[in-house]
This record gives C-alpha cells, sequence and structure tokens, in this order.
C-alpha cells in the first residue's frame, strides 16, 4: 500500500484519479451493455411473433403484449401508419429518435479511452521534473535516477491499461448498437410486409445507413 501511495505521489497525485477513471468505464459499460442485450432479445422476440402475424387486428394484438422497447416504438408508428408511403416515413422517424437513446452514455467511454493516456502522460511529465531535479544532485547514483524514471513510467502504463479496456467496451458495445438498429429495420420491413403486402426492400445494413444519416459514417 505503501508503494501505491509512493506512486500515486511521484505523479503529482495523477494515479489517485485513475481508480475512478477506470469505476466509470465499468460502470457505464456494463449498464450500457445489459441494456443492450435485453433491448435486442426483446426485438429478437417480436421478430419470432412477427413471422406468424398477418394483417392490421392480429398486429395490433401484437403490439399490446409487447414489452416496451425501441423496437415497439418502431413497430408502434408503422401501425399507426395508413399506407407504405407514411408507414415507411413514420417508421424512418421512429428509427432516428431511438437510435439517439441506444447510444446514451457511449460519449462517456469514448472521452475516457482518449482522457486516460492523456493522464497518465501528465503524471509521468510531472515524476520526470522530480527525477531531473534528482539529476542535478551530483551525488546521486545513477540507478537513483532511473528508479525515479520508471516511477514517473507508471502512471504512462496506467492510463494506457485504462484505455484499452475503455476501448473494448466502447467499440463491442457500437456492434450491439448496430445490431439493435438492423433489428428495427428488420421490424419496420416485416411489419410493412404484412400491413400492405408488398414487398418492401431493405436498404442495406440499417445500422450504417442510420449512422450515415447522423453524421457518424
Amino acid at each position: 500500500m505503501e508503494v501505491l501511495f509512493h506512486l500515486a505521489a511521484v505523479s503529482g497525485g495523477i494515479l489517485y484519479l485513475m481508480p475512478l477513471l477506470l469505476l466509470v468505464v465499468l460502470v457505464v459499460a456494463l449498464e450500457r451493455g445489459w441494456a443492450l442485450i435485453m433491448i435486442r432479445r426483446k426485438g429478437d422476440d417480436l421478430l419470432r411473433d412477427l413471422q406468424s402475424r398477418k394483417g392490421r387486428e392480429f398486429l395490433e394484438m401484437e403490439l399490446a403484449k409487447t414489452p416496451s422497447c425501441p423496437q415497439q416504438v418502431v413497430f408502434a408508428a408503422v401501425l399507426a401508419s395508413h399506407d407504405l408511403t407514411s408507414g415507411e416515413a413514420y417508421a424512418e422517424e421512429a428509427m432516428l429518435a431511438q437510435a439517439t437513446l441506444l447510444d446514451r452514455g457511449l460519449w462517456i467511454l469514448d472521452t475516457a479511452v482518449t482522457l486516460a493516456p492523456l493522464l497518465g502522460l501528465l503524471g509521468t511529465i510531472i515524476g520526470m521534473f522530480n527525477a531531473f531535479q534528482i539529476l542535478g544532485n551530483p551525488d546521486t547514483a545513477p540507478t537513483a535516477i532511473t528508479g525515479h524514471v520508471a516511477e514517473a513510467l507508471v502512471a504512462t502504463a496506467t492510463g494506457l491499461a485504462i484505455a484499452i479496456v475503455g476501448l473494448v467496451f466502447f467499440n463491442g458495445l457500437q456492434q450491439r448498437v448496430r445490431l439493435v438498429l438492423h433489428q428495427m429495420e428488420r421490424i419496420k420491413v416485416s411489419t410493412l410486409n404484412r400491413l400492405y403486402r408488398q414487398p418492401v426492400r431493405t436498404h442495406g445494413d440499417a445500422s450504417v445507413s442510420l449512422l450515415a444519416r447522423r453524421g457518424d459514417v
């Protein structure tokens, strides 16, 4: 424990911030991961039930028993339409609105991935100042200087480790968001087909198309 306090002091107190930053990363990642898993599971159930439903009456019965989720909002938007054109327009509007909710909190992970290495580098620079002060003493042994340099580098290593963990979670959650967006596109098409009995072609990967509309790609 004394070693940890010593390393934190060498970094100018920067290392005290690292556990807090790691905690934020883990909390956001676990909360968003669990939420997206449950959302996708509800979407899978809705898609499975849609395969055996045809006609507005049966689809409205399906809507009544579907739990609240982004896919259910898209489903309800299509059912509120009166023709194919309005159905597609209502669904697109609902999908764009829900897309901003799906990636809620991911900006925190993105910020942590960028901030952690910078904080670590700042801690290392502060530690190097201390090493240079020791270097000015003619009685200082070379091993003492290298020891202080090694201690200063701990802050950078810690920041990089947190950034790596955050990046893995961030990319994984973004992939889950894309899968849910694709689910919403499938629900839109399936519902329109069963309501109006006309083939509706998908627009490719829904995640890419929606993110493009939002300016993410």
